[in-house]
């Protein structure tokens, strides 16, 4: 057999079954030994699980933000345009503000109420109930045309590229396993599979990083990075994709990620996606079951620590691999006309025999994994904030069966949009576009929430309802003028040119801003929020001190760590 072929041969076929298989029968062992311990259906622990390990809890924040968008549109990205988009990737040091300042708020707020909190949850304590449900509402919406049809659309392109699959077929196979596994494994069999499969999955994308490099360099890894480097250089127009800042008009990039906006705009989708997201901080949520404050929060802030290490790796694991595969192609080793396909051949020609079927299991997995949380995530919001407060005092088997009942509705949800997010401009422009135009609104509404005691109710119910809408009549505008790269004529289109031309960073920079501003003004004329609206943000002397004995020397050490890591990448692709 040649070990060196550059297709799946039977070896992986079988690696890839017997593979796919073992991991099915460890989550079924897992979930049916948590079920016997909780001793019958919970809601709560089906939505949210119990109290994990920190490692395990890193894991799971970790595989939650890993999906097919990461194998194929990093990849892709890098391929294309180098380190540009690693902004969005080097953001460890952002999941570690959800676990030194966030994480503690949320817990105070859960202890308050007397149960795990949703993201909702917060913002109608301090806010106003129609706050809390305009959350929910742009959560759902945006799970459905941001996550579940983008993972399945992008899911469909490595299978196709990879496995020789047919589009449709591996688009629609992605979403029915999952919807499967998400409705009988709940919490326990996201966080079991995210455990099986972060291993793997790390494993597997170095293997192909060192050897696409190896390939690249004759042999040598150092040789193959100083190529992949000297070729990467020279791309769009001499300028290069080695930097991931553009200051130059010239170069290609600069008209997308001008100068230091691109850092700005990064870090405000960061905010919203790290420290208020119900996709990523139902994974610290759900770890206090009857234990004390203290023990919940060093766990859980440990997690986050963990995780601001795993972050720091999707960088070297699919978008580095894509910049390998640029110049893997540049030298004839391949022809990559369609650059999603980066890793994909990557797979394919670099790795041997009988690795490529392993791989592809840690792949597979981290799949399922990324899309069965969205769906945790959407059946947990419809359950708790929507159908509780409305049928209440129902057995807990019943709200588990509503739950699973949500799952496959955002299952349909997100087929139906497909088509129509296939017949759109690119699809990481929109995604990216997406996000800047609803991270503006929850950045300022949590983190004015959390800060600051003069922001009155109304207040954060006007910044959130103006923020979304506006942001939607921009995404209109967007696909109307192409992004606004279309020629518009006519008085419309000329008088408001600044509102639909505009870059996307700096609109989402600039919507930001108006935002706060109208929070502060509204609170300046509505009533003041309650004292215990006030109480539910404010550390008592206890508390603090159950925080300080909550951390050591170490976390501070960790922490430490995950910065100067995210530092040094900045100052060597600077």
């Amino acid at each position: 057999m040649n070990w060196n072929t550059n297709e799946f041969v039977w070896l992986d076929w079988a690696i890839l079954i017997a593979g796919i298989v073992a991991v099915v029968l460890a989550v079924w062992y897992a979930v049916e030994k948590d079920k016997k311990a909780m001793k019958g259906a919970d809601s709560q622990d089906y939505l949210f699980g119990k109290g994990e390990p920190w490692y395990i809890i890193g894991a799971a924040i970790f595989a939650a933000n890993i999906g097919s968008e990461h194998l194929v549109g990093l990849a892709g990205t890098g391929a294309k345009d180098g380190v540009g988009m690693a902004h969005w990737e080097m953001q460890g040091w952002m999941i570690l503000i959800l676990g030194w300042l966030f994480v503690p708020f949320y817990q105070l707020l859960s202890s308050k109420m007397g149960k795990i909190i949703t993201m909702p949850d917060f913002l109608k304590f301090r806010y106003t109930k129609t706050t809390g449900s305009w959350l929910s509402i742009i959560t759902l919406v945006a799970y459905i045309l941001t996550k579940v049809s983008v993972t399945a659309y992008t899911g469909g392109i490595f299978f196709e590229y990879l496995l020789g699959i047919p589009f449709w077929y591996g688009a629609l196979g992605l979403i029915a396993i999952t919807a499967v596994f998400t409705v009988f494994g709940g919490m326990k069999g996201v966080m079991t599979l995210s455990a099986i499969q972060t291993p793997i999955l790390i494993i597997g994308s170095f293997l192909v990083l060192f050897l696409g490099l190896a390939a690249l360099g004759g042999g040598s890894v150092a040789e193959g990075w100083t190529q992949m480097m000297d070729v990467c250089s020279k791309m769009h127009d001499g300028y290069g994709t080695t930097h991931m800042f553009h200051w130059s008009e010239g170069d290609p990039m600069y008209k997308e990620y001008p100068g230091f906006v691109v850092f700005i705009g990064a870090s405000i989708i960061g905010f919203w996606y790290w420290c208020t997201d119900q996709h990523i901080v139902q994974r610290v949520l759900g770890q206090s079951r009857g234990e004390s404050n203290e023990v919940v929060m060093r766990r859980a802030r440990r997690g986050t620590i963990a995780a601001g290490y795993f972050k720091l790796l999707p960088v070297f694991m699919f978008l580095i691999p894509g910049m390998v595969a640029a110049a893997l192609a540049q030298k004839g080793e391949f022809d990559m006309s369609n650059t999603d396909a980066a890793y994909a051949f990557m797979v394919k020609d670099v790795l041997p025999a009988g690795v490529k079927g392993i791989v592809t299991v840690g792949f597979i997995c981290a799949l399922v994994a990324s899309l069965a949380a969205f769906f945790n995530s959407c059946a947990t919001l419809f359950t708790e904030d929507f159908y509780k407060p409305m049928r209440k005092g129902r057995s807990e088997a019943h709200y588990v069966f509503v739950g699973r009942v949500a799952t496959v509705v955002v299952v349909l949800l997100g087929l139906a949009w497909m088509p129509v997010m296939m017949s759109m401009d690119t699809l990481y422009s929109y995604l990216q576009n997406i996000q800047s135009l609803l991270a503006p609104a929850m950045v300022a509404v949590f983190a004015l929430g959390i800060f600051s005691k003069r922001i009155t109710p109304m207040a954060g119910q006007w910044g959130m309802i103006v923020g979304f809408l506006i942001g939607m009549l921009r995404l209109v505008t967007n696909v109307i003028t192409q992004n606004g790269e279309a020629e518009m004529t006519g008085a419309f289109w000329t008088s408001t040119a600044w509102f639909w031309q505009t870059n996307w960073l700096l609109f989402e920079t600039w919507l930001l801003v108006f935002i706060i501003v109208l929070m502060y003004v509204v609170s300046m004329f509505t009533k003041k929020p309650s004292a215990e609206q006030i109480a539910a943000i404010t550390f008592t002397g206890s508390y603090k001190e159950m925080i300080r004995q909550s951390w050591n020397v170490w976390d501070i050490v960790a922490s430490v760590g995950v910065i100067a890591l995210c530092a040094a990448f900045y100052a060597y692709f600077w």
